[in-house]
Parts: structure tokens; C-alpha cells; sequence
């Protein structure tokens, strides 16, 4: 009978103390969550009930098993999967714990901070600071893992003491996996380009969705993902229109004709832009830039709060512009001039009375 209740008691009583200090953590924590709604920090805690409970299991198990006497002949082995189970359990609820106060201060600070730029700056430097904390104790959990294994902390040992390792380490420090995690850390701290920012990269617009140590992903106006290394952005110029404020100018060009009503089209334009709600009043204006023998190139001048807002500012003017002229302006537009030239004065008509003469027929003969 002892044989069977002794590990009974010991699985058991493991099982049953880490459910219930686990419970009471739990409830502990959803009542700081519900007292203190300002800070989602307990709220965030909570996430980390499962590795927390088998850091427990694993913790009491492990120092009671040897009481339980239960397969004795693999206790060894058993030993070392509760170590190896208590390891990892610690490292999930590390991670758990460290997302949760980093998010709980970056919520803090979006709240009291009113500067967009600053707080795209402070989200891109907390996600990566997130995965570098993340690495580091997953690295660390491995490594600590692997040491549990004699035969592996004696290669270990030896792997680390060797000078040639140490060469081809640097050797991998030196290429590209390992640049583009420098350069994930230059653009966060360096504040080159920041999560929500509007860019243009190899002619392509969009915005920063995600960065992380080693890619950023850009997504384009019509929902595509550009995924590049963040080398990228340390070693070729870009556009970034977030830099220095989101406020936008942007143009737009028409080709018409020389007799366009040009008073009348910079009445127009203000009408149409006080009638816009994404035109933010800061300037508009109309000139020509251009004229060539045909037609006149005139711009329209326009901003808006963002690149979003530019954008609309931009489409709606063009269309709206080229809807007026057709109904109330249609000679304004280009067209093909297909009337006789005029000759210049003193200058006789060559072509005889009897009609104008082919381009491909031969001169008549006068006599």
C-alpha cells in the first residue's frame, strides 16, 4: 500500500499545490487588474499563468521525486526531463513577464505622449528591445538546457576554450545575418525610420508595417507586402515622408490648351479644395510650369495632414478640375488643330484654281 500512496501523494500534492497557488495568483492579480484599470501591467501578467504554474509542477516535482520512489531504475532520466521541463517554463515565463512590464511602460508613454512621430519612434524601439530580451533568454535557456548533459558541458567546455571556434565566430559576426541585426538596432536607436512611417523604396510607396533585428516589411497602397533586410535602409538612400512632421505637399498637372481660362481655373481650384474635408488649408495655388507648341502644362499646388490625406486631395482635385472644364471649358482641352495655315503676308497661294495638289503629285509643267 505504501508502494502506491507515496507517489500518489508526491505527483499528486505537486499537481494539486501548483493548481492552487497558481489559482490564487490568478485571482490576486485579476483583482489588482480590476482596481487598477490606469495600467494594463496586471492584465498582462496574467498571460504568463501556464509557464508560471509549471515552473511550479515542476519545481516541487523535482524536489520531491526522489521521496516518491516511483521507477526507480529511470530515475536519471526522469530527473533530468523535470530540469529540463523547469528550465524551459522559467525562460516562457521570463519572456511573459518582460513583454509585459516593456508594453505596460509603452502604453504609458503613448498615453502622455501627443507627438505621433515620437511615439512611432518608442513602439519600433520596444518591439525590437522585446525580441532582443526574447533571443537572449531563449539562448540562454538552450544553452542552459544543453549543460544539463555531461557529455554536452564537456564538448561545450572545449568548444568554447578553442581558439578556432572564437575565428569563426567573428568570421560570422562579419556577414549578413549578423550585420542586419547591428542595423535593426541603428534604425531603433537611430530613429532612421520608424513603424508607421510612409516611405518610398525602389519606387514603391507604403507603409512600415513590421521591423524586426533582421527585415522590415513595407505595406504598399494596394495591400502588398514588401519584405527587405534592414541593411536596406543603413546603405541606400530612401524616402521617408513621416521625417520632420507628416504634413504633405503634393502637385497636380494638367496639359491644355493656350486659350484655358486660367483666372477662372484658380477660382475653381479654391472651390473645389474648401468643398475637400482632406485638404488641411495651409496653401493652394495654380500656374503654368510649361508650354509647348500644342498644349500648356499648368500645376496645381495643394497639402494636406498626411500622405493618406495628399493623396485624395490629389485625385479629387484632377477629377473634379477636368469635369468642370469639359462642361464649362471644352476648348480648353488639347486638341489636334486641323485648320488651313495661314500664310504669312505678301506671301501668294501657289496652289492653281483647279484644287490643291496631292503632296506625292509632281509639279504641273506650265506650258
Amino acid at each position: 500500500m505504501e508502494n502506491v500512496l507515496r507517489p500518489l501523494i508526491v505527483v499528486g500534492g505537486s499537481v494539486v499545490l501548483s493548481l492552487l497557488i497558481g489559482w490564487a495568483t490568478d485571482l490576486l492579480l485579476r483583482k489588482a487588474d480590476a482596481r487598477h484599470g490606469e495600467t494594463p501591467l496586471w492584465g498582462l501578467l496574467r498571460r504568463g499563468r501556464i509557464p508560471y504554474q509549471l515552473v511550479l509542477f515542476a519545481a516541487m516535482l523535482r524536489g520531491s521525486y526522489d521521496q516518491a520512489r516511483l521507477l526507480v531504475e529511470h530515475r536519471v532520466g526522469i530527473g533530468r526531463t523535470l530540469t529540463l521541463i523547469l528550465i524551459g517554463s522559467a525562460a516562457w515565463l521570463v519572456i511573459r513577464i518582460a513583454a509585459a512590464v516593456v508594453e505596460t511602460s509603452y502604453a504609458r508613454y503613448s498615453r502622455a505622449q501627443r507627438d505621433a512621430a515620437r511615439v512611432r519612434r518608442v513602439r519600433t524601439q520596444v518591439t525590437l528591445i522585446t525580441r532582443v530580451v526574447t533571443a537572449v533568454v531563449a539562448v540562454v535557456a538552450v544553452a542552459s538546457m544543453l549543460l544539463t548533459f555531461p557529455a554536452m558541458r564537456a564538448a561545450g567546455a572545449s568548444l568554447l576554450a578553442s581558439a578556432g571556434i572564437i575565428g569563426i565566430v567573428a568570421g560570422v559576426a562579419a556577414q549578413s545575418t549578423l550585420s542586419n541585426m547591428f542595423a535593426g538596432f541603428q534604425i531603433a536607436f537611430g530613429d532612421m525610420v520608424r513603424m508607421g512611417d510612409t516611405v518610398v523604396v525602389d519606387g514603391e510607396w507604403g507603409t512600415v508595417e513590421e521591423i524586426t533585428l533582421t527585415f522590415l516589411t513595407v505595406r504598399t497602397w494596394d495591400e502588398r507586402r514588401i519584405t527587405m533586410p534592414v541593411s536596406y535602409f543603413t546603405s541606400k538612400p530612401f524616402e521617408n515622408w513621416s521625417r520632420g512632421g507628416a504634413q504633405m505637399t503634393g502637385t497636380v498637372y494638367w496639359h491644355l490648351d493656350h486659350s484655358a481660362p486660367l483666372d477662372a481655373m484658380r477660382e475653381q481650384l479654391r472651390d473645389i479644395l474648401r468643398a475637400c474635408p482632406a485638404w488641411d488649408g495651409r496653401e493652394c495655388g495654380l500656374v503654368v510650369t510649361d508650354s509647348t507648341p500644342n498644349t500648356l502644362q499648368v500645376r496645381a499646388l495643394v497639402t494636406a495632414k498626411d500622405a493618406d490625406d495628399i493623396w485624395t486631395v490629389r485625385v479629387t482635385v484632377r477629377e473634379q478640375m477636368i469635369h468642370w472644364l469639359s462642361a464649362h471649358h471644352p476648348y480648353a482641352l488639347p486638341r489636334v488643330n486641323t485648320a488651313d495655315a495661314a500664310l504669312p503676308p505678301g506671301v501668294v497661294d501657289p496652289t492653281p484654281d483647279d484644287g490643291p495638289r496631292r503632296a506625292h503629285e509632281p509639279p504641273r509643267s506650265t506650258r
